[in-house]
């Protein structure tokens, strides 16, 4: 039997997490963690879509905002960060919120992330220059020859990943996949998983609009103000670099908006792969609240009865 619950509120961008997220945390009279890898960053507002100050004003949010680009930041730090501010909801709290899309953030609050090491930013400069230099190719191909047995699962046509394993194994002397023993962390909460979805046009429509909006509020501006830092990791993502595109003159700013909707989409679709996979998974239309509270209200029940 559990007594504490954390209520995830899953989805691709744009489906309507976070105001689901707030009525749901208003209702039940709790707090939410940011579970979006990207607006955990002070600097990328904008282009992350992160909570407005109206918003952020209607329920107390954790893990907004609270990172530097300049810093380095992971999985494995969030899990820590989200754990801790777990012990304290639930000793006030009998449920928690965890809202947003990035899951494999999602999946360290609920099973634990491996323990993997920090990596030194030299190691992490050098291997960046020889992905500039030599292209996805080149860092294939090393990957292929520090742990075969990594490359043989890996998503190859993801440089970040690639990257990452590169950069444990060269500090460590380990291959990357010795580090993945993929055994589940105790936890004292039950996670009840719900996921947002809508019909595809409409979800298009939404990031259409949403992109539009941004680039009223100032997502150009804000994104030159972050090209000198161009070369973080951080800034590796939708929004920016096709932005970063456009300061170096190879896409006019049409060409830059329309690419970033093209890969907002892309990166709704593979959101919405990943959260299928997971199992004990409910879906929910955004506004459905009656049904989701009813749900959540129930699977208390039935557990606690248990």
């Amino acid at each position: 039997m559990h007594s504490r619950y954390l209520i995830i509120i899953a989805g691709p961008t744009a489906v309507g997490k976070t105001d689901t997220a707030i009525r749901l945390a208003r209702h039940l009279g709790t707090e939410i963690i940011n579970a979006d890898s990207r607006q955990v960053y002070r600097e990328m507002k904008t282009g992350t879509a992160v909570p407005s100050p109206l918003q952020l004003a209607q329920v107390k949010h954790h893990l907004v905002g609270h990172r530097s680009i300049h810093e380095y930041y992971n999985a494995s730090l969030y899990e820590l960060e989200a754990i801790e501010i777990l012990d304290r909801l639930f000793a006030r709290h009998n449920v928690a919120i965890l809202a947003g899309g990035s899951g494999m953030y999602i999946e360290a609050v609920c099973h634990g992330i491996d323990d993997i090491p920090s990596v030194d930013p030299e190691i992490r400069d050098r291997l960046n220059k020889i992905y500039l230099e030599y292209g996805l190719a080149g860092i294939q191909s090393r990957l292929l020859s520090a742990d075969p047995e990594y490359y043989k699962k890996a998503d190859l046509n993801n440089p970040k990943r690639i990257l990452k394993a590169l950069e444990i194994s060269e500090m460590t002397g380990r291959p990357y996949s010795s580090f993945l023993t993929g055994h589940a962390k105790e936890r004292k909460f039950q996670p009840l998983r719900i996921c947002l979805d809508i019909p595809r046009e409409e979800l298009h429509a939404n990031i259409n609009r949403r992109v539009d909006s941004m680039v009223a509020e100032g997502l150009v501006d804000e994104a030159r103000g972050l090209y000198p830092y161009s070369e973080l990791n951080a800034l590796n993502t939708v929004g920016y670099k096709e932005l970063f595109d456009y300061f170096e003159n190879k896409l006019t700013l049409d060409e830059a908006i329309g690419k970033i909707k093209d890969h907002t989409r892309q990166y709704a679709r593979r959101q919405l792969t990943w959260f299928r996979k997971q199992k004990d998974t409910k879906w929910f239309l955004p506004g459905q609240d009656e049904l989701i509270l009813n749900f959540i209200h129930e699977t208390i029940a039935r557990n606690e009865h248990t």
